[in-house]
């Protein structure tokens, strides 16, 4: 009987070897090492699409780009406008939400504006020319309709338009 152990033995040595073998020889035929031919190329791809998504991602959240943000309190337009020769020194309530008027110093005359004012302030807008004196007047214009005209003279000469900006927009 200790022929016929050996010739098993030996078949089954041979069997495992051929498999081993037939196994190696598909390796051989496929370079990527898997049966459905993915392989790297299917990993490399996988990869190129992963980084291309992460830095449309990564663009979204770094974008830092401001938009106007949509204001929390009505607003309406309100024109500004200061005629004569010479330079004035022009203060005006602008779209600060804390009330504080905007000053421009030396202003070149002829000078227009247009702001968003929030409903219930009171739009002002005042002129005071300077030492040299001359003539100086100011307008204003809420939603593109007249509403007051001030004229200064003079050295030092003053002039300051108001309007009424109802809280209800009206």
């Amino acid at each position: 009987m200790k022929p016929t152990e050996s010739t098993e033995n030996t078949r089954s040595t041979e069997s495992t070897e051929s498999t081993e073998n037939a196994e190696n020889s598909d390796s051989s035929e496929n370079p990527e090492g898997t049966a459905g031919g993915g392989g790297r190329g299917g990993v490399l791809i996988a990869a190129v699409l992963l980084l291309a998504c992460a830095g449309l991602v990564g663009y979204g959240l770094l974008d830092t780009e401001d938009e106007p943000k949509p204001s929390a309190t009505p607003t309406a337009a309100v024109t500004y406008e200061v005629t004569g020769d010479g330079t004035a020194e022009i203060s005006y309530l602008g779209p600060d939400e804390d009330g504080s008027a905007t000053v421009v110093r030396d202003a070149e005359l002829p000078w227009k504006h247009t702001v968003q004012v929030p409903l219930g302030e009171t739009p002002t807008v005042a002129v005071v020319l300077g030492e040299e004196g001359g003539q100086a007047a100011c307008t204003l214009a809420i939603r593109g309709q007249h509403v007051q005209r001030a004229t200064a003279m003079g050295e030092f000469g003053r002039a300051t338009c108001t309007g009424a900006l109802p809280a209800d927009g009206n």
